[in-house]
């Protein structure tokens, strides 16, 4: 793959920001596309397009009009089976379009990782209507989580506890789900000791895993991650294992290179596959500031089909978003010195969304210090500093 390839990037949030970076400091153009103006990858890239990722005809009509060497989706919700029509024509779809197809939607990669690869996971069934969402959750049994097929960043999921919260949560995840399904997986909650993204990297050279990120989730949307989890080397090796037979499985027509974020729970030696993003992970934020290449820097190597390291380390750091609360197009950031002044490891990354709302990453703190525990303080501290002026 040439240096000057051109990347055709679906989905320009923050994480394709910061891929996009990578990406052009290894000589790639990049075309950034969004369903809104100016976002946060546009204001970076060599050129942008605007227009749904679900417009099968749009998303056809900005390949060929750019003819990327790569194309590479940054969000779940697409058209895939418009990718897999562009890879079949001979576009280079990243990591693969079966990887798009499967992971767009959770019901094909739980049953491809529990039903195909054996792996362990939470007991489940899926859901057309509430009535089947009580059958469903009469197999699982309470407390279970139920969240759409198809949506991102844990928006519409919730964990009931009862028949009677079984209504509300099944109408808060179709209005949160994504795409045109009205689906909902119920699983088993599991009481599990702690939960780890396991970022893979497939690349020309094999795979290539970093040391395991704990992270915090709220409304199923992670606040804050860390680097590296502790967790024995007995439940590490078993979830590399299981990642690997994962993301080789991902493969289809395509190479299958790129990074991968796994997310695992983990209960004792106990190691149980939750859910896969063919693409950086936003807990894998805290890369930034742990890891000499970052996630998005080993994503873009991967793609472009450059070496990679056998291993990666890390050194012990944390991240914590901040977060909007209301809907506003006019808006500032105040104390970005006083999170700055907490300690000299602090680092903070603004996205440059051009709008908020509620509960919308509009940034994130990253720090380092001699333990994660002392990173996580001081990335809170950090993000606690750093508030939203809204003008209206």
């Amino acid at each position: 793959m040439a240096h000057t390839s051109k990347i055709l990037l679906l989905g320009s949030g923050e994480l394709g920001r910061e891929f996009t970076i990578s990406a052009k400091r290894l000589g790639a153009k990049v075309i950034a596309c969004d369903a809104y103006e100016n976002a946060p990858a546009m204001q970076l890239a060599d050129g942008c397009e605007v227009f749904s990722m679900l417009d099968g005809n749009a998303l056809r009509a900005a390949v060929l009009k750019h003819k990327p060497d790569l194309i590479v989706p940054e969000v779940e919700a697409i058209r895939t089976e418009v990718l897999a029509e562009l890879e079949r024509d001979g576009f280079a779809v990243v990591p693969s379009a079966r990887a798009a197809q499967l992971t767009m939607n959770r019901d094909a990669i739980r049953d491809l990782a529990s039903e195909e690869l054996g792996l362990t996971t939470s007991r489940y069934r899926y859901a057309t209507s509430l009535n089947e969402v009580k059958v469903a959750a009469d197999y699982a049994g309470f407390p279970c989580v139920i969240k759409p097929v198809m949506s991102s960043s844990g928006k519409g999921q919730s964990k009931v506890s009862s028949e009677v919260e079984l209504e509300a949560a099944w109408d808060y995840a179709v209005a949160n789900m994504r795409g045109d399904r009205a689906r909902v997986i119920v699983e088993q909650f599991i009481d599990f000791d702690y939960e780890i993204t396991l970022l893979t990297v497939r690349h020309k050279g094999g795979i290539t895993f970093c040391p395991p990120i704990g992270h915090r989730q709220e409304r199923g949307d992670y606040q804050e991650s860390w680097q590296p989890a502790v967790m024995s080397q007995g439940a590490f090796e078993h979830a590399k294992a299981m990642a690997a037979k994962v993301v080789i499985a991902l493969q289809g027509e395509g190479r299958g290179w790129g990074l991968y974020g796994v997310e695992f729970f983990v209960r004792g030696e106990d190691v149980i596959f939750s859910e896969l993003s063919p693409r950086p992970h936003d807990t894998g934020m805290v890369t930034l500031a742990t890891q000499k290449l970052t996630e998005f820097d080993l994503h873009a190597r991967a793609v472009l089909g450059l070496p990679v390291p056998d291993m990666i380390a890390a050194s012990p750091g944390a991240s914590s978003v901040i977060l909007a609360d209301r809907d506003s197009d006019l808006f500032g950031f105040e104390g970005v010195d006083a999170a700055l002044s907490v300690d000299e490891s602090i680092d903070v990354r603004l996205f440059g969304k051009p709008t908020t709302r509620p509960f919308r990453r509009m940034g994130v703190a990253l720090a380092t210090a001699e333990n994660t525990d002392k990173a996580r303080e001081h990335a809170i501290a950090a993000s606690s500093r750093l508030r939203i002026r809204y003008d209206r």
